[in-house]
């Protein structure tokens, strides 16, 4: 603004310019502000003494209480949901193997097909549909487990149709009866079982995520109780140090609820680990090699029925040589077995579990000299003997198979109620503790506070 014209004889008049308004404070830099303020004086120190302590305490209380029930929910769902679903996979993929040997077993019989026979088939089929509706019901929306169910349910109908097909022509005399027979198994083998087995794959991925929640230490929760017991412990040495006095109720009760919480974390989550582990070391890695050991087995019982069915239809090139098809894979089959039952026998850690794995060890021993009999009087063209031998009663291979499959199952039903005890075990130890932690960590705080407000009625 142009300054006023000067009057003869004065100096010109310049405007007065009005200062600019002091910015205003923001709330947290009051709040320091006053917390700087009150730390000069001793009562003010005491007050940020007892608001640091309590704050502490409760949020050493409410990790805690948050970080076990995450690792409690965990081992319950290792023990009700992710194990009994990873079993039920296991479950669907015997049932359709068995299912599928059965009715080779019905279709080598011909005419003479027994009750059981077909019962066995029969049940094997509503077995693995009702896991089939068990599994979606447990399936997470748009997962990858939900579309191979899925599938699994629409080849399911498929095989029953081409294994009906199989038997009508068959009971007619009609050859083609074994084409639809080889088409229903070329199903299974190539559809069906690897599905159910994928399907079994993520279902043990997801058990493995839950132990991977249940059994990591709690280092946060850990980590503030420590801190906690070290600013209550400095802050009674501070009360100490300027009243001579040696003990502080209410901080001594704040350390007392602060210590017991922090024990009970470490001692109750190491005890839950402890079991956690034993029932995977003990439980699942023992399942899993004797759930291996029986589907190879069914595996193998299947080819050696479909290899009297195809009589040399199906042959297979290694290493410039030809096989029949069938009798390889059973071979490849056997491998599998006896190695799994080479290993189950040294996971077990009891007679009751080793006891039934050695008898399966005894009848596939048995089983394989049985069917190498059989073999050479397929080979030397003795079909009727060779049928006799693995359908037939007494001393056919049929027998020494059932004999391994009921010894895997005993084997199996121990493994798992060894493994439903050590888990029960683990997920019981942290029992009460997210609750408890947070119930004694206000009690804590409030003894912080108190045995602080103790101190301040002095200056008054």
């Amino acid at each position: 603004m142009p300054g006023v014209p000067a009057q003869p004889g004065r100096a010109p008049v310049t405007p007065a310019v009005s200062p600019a308004p002091p910015a205003r404070r923001t709330a947290f830099a009051e709040g320091v502000e006053r917390v700087r303020a009150a730390a000069t004086t001793e009562p003010g120190r005491l007050r940020i003494i007892g608001a640091v302590l309590a704050l502490l305490v409760v949020a050493f209380g409410a990790v805690t209480a948050w970080q076990t029930s995450e690792r409690a929910a965990a081992a319950d769902d290792v023990l009700h949901r992710s194990q009994p679903l990873s079993s039920g996979a296991a479950g669907i993929y015997r049932s359709l193997a068995d299912a599928n040997t059965a009715a080779s077993s019905g279709f080598l019989a011909g005419g003479q097909e027994t009750a059981n026979s077909r019962d066995r088939y029969e049940k094997d089929i509503s077995t693995a549909a009702a896991g089939l509706v068990r599994a979606a019901a447990n399936a997470e929306p748009g997962s990858p487990s939900e579309a191979t169910i899925t599938k699994l349910n629409r080849l399911l109908p498929e095989y029953k149709g081409l294994i009906e097909r199989a038997r009508t022509y068959n009971r007619q005399g009609y050859p083609v009866g074994g084409a639809y027979l080889r088409y229903a198994n070329e199903k299974m083998q190539k559809e069906m079982l690897p599905a159910a087995e994928d399907l079994y794959t993520k279902e043990n991925q997801r058990l493995d995520a839950d132990y991977g929640d249940a059994t990591p230490y709690p280092w946060v929760a850990i980590a503030l109780g420590v801190l906690a017991l070290a600013a209550l412990g400095w802050a009674q040495h501070r009360t100490y140090r300027r009243t001579n006095r040696v003990l502080n109720h209410g901080l001594v009760a704040a350390t007392a609820a602060t210590a017991v919480v922090l024990l009970w974390l470490v001692v109750g989550h190491t005890v839950a680990r402890s079991g956690l582990d034993g029932s995977y070391d003990h439980g699942i890695r023992s399942l899993n090699v004797l759930h291996d050991a029986r589907i190879a087995s069914l595996k193998a019982r299947g080819n050696e029925n479909l290899s009297l069915v195809a009589r040399g239809a199906e042959t297979v090139t290694v290493d410039g040589q030809q096989h029949d098809a069938y009798y390889y894979d059973f071979d490849k089959d056997m491998t599998v077995l006896g190695k799994g039952l080479t290993e189950a026998d040294g996971l077990a850690d009891d007679q009751a579990g080793t006891r039934p794995v050695q008898a399966a060890e005894g009848n596939m021993a048995v089983w394989k000299k049985r069917h190498a009999s059989a073999r050479t009087e397929d080979e030397n063209g003795n079909y009727q003997q060779a049928l006799d031998m693995v359908i037939g009663g007494k001393g056919a291979t049929g027998e020494c198979f059932d004999s391994v499959d009921s010894n895997l199952a005993r084997a199996i039903d121990h493994e798992q109620a060894e493994f439903q005890q050590a888990a029960g075990d683990g997920r019981d130890a942290m029992t009460g503790l997210p609750v408890g932690a947070a119930v004694l960590a206000v009690l804590g705080a409030v003894g912080a506070v108190a045995g602080i407000g103790r101190r301040l009625s002095e200056y008054r």
